[in-house]
């Protein structure tokens, strides 16, 4: 079983998300907690925010797809919309 991280802090996701076009080591903030209704992995709700702190998506993800901030990583920040 893995140990729930904290609600309102800010982590990173180990994985990309295309479909909200978020990708591995993105950051979001933990919202809340989602139990799976047929016994499979739990979740976390999600909000990620842009640059200037506005709200772009609140999605669901299972709790491996998360880990807490490492202490040691630099933020960085990317377009969201990848240019062609």
């Amino acid at each position: 079983m893995m140990m729930k991280l904290e609600l309102y802090q800010y982590i990173a996701l180990c994985r990309d998300f295309p479909e909200y076009n978020l990708k591995q080591g993105d950051v979001a903030m933990l919202i809340d907690y989602v139990t799976h209704p047929s016994g499979g992995e739990d979740g976390y709700v999600l909000e990620v925010f842009n640059a200037a702190g506005d709200s772009i998506a609140v999605f669901t993800v299972p709790m491996s797809a998360v880990e807490k901030m490492p202490s040691d990583a630099v933020l960085a920040i990317r377009p969201l919309a990848e240019l062609k």
